[in-house]
């Protein structure tokens, strides 16, 4: 499972949508991108695959980043949440 992030500014948490294969998350990731540099469509809708009844919109605006990362089983593939893992 791939689980697609999109952090918006000023919200501490992200938001997230899954996919099942890589080639959906990574198409998912293209069309967050390609909103975010063409700036159309104004509000960006995705679903979840893992809960279908789960959906999320987001003004292209306010996102400030977005994320792929695999999910193996209940944990993630030795990577924290989020863009920087800090180590000593």
């Amino acid at each position: 499972m791939f689980t697609i992030d999109i952090i918006v500014k000023y919200t501490p948490v992200p938001f997230s949508v899954q996919r099942k294969s890589a080639e959906d998350a990574e198409a998912v990731y293209q069309q967050v991108l390609e909103s975010i540099r063409s700036g159309n469509p104004q509000v960006l809708e995705l679903t979840c695959e893992k809960m279908p009844e789960k959906k999320i919109a987001v003004v292209i605006s306010e996102v400030s980043g977005v994320q792929i990362s695999q999910k193996s089983g209940a944990a993630a593939a030795g990577r924290p949440p989020g863009f920087v893992a800090l180590t000593q």
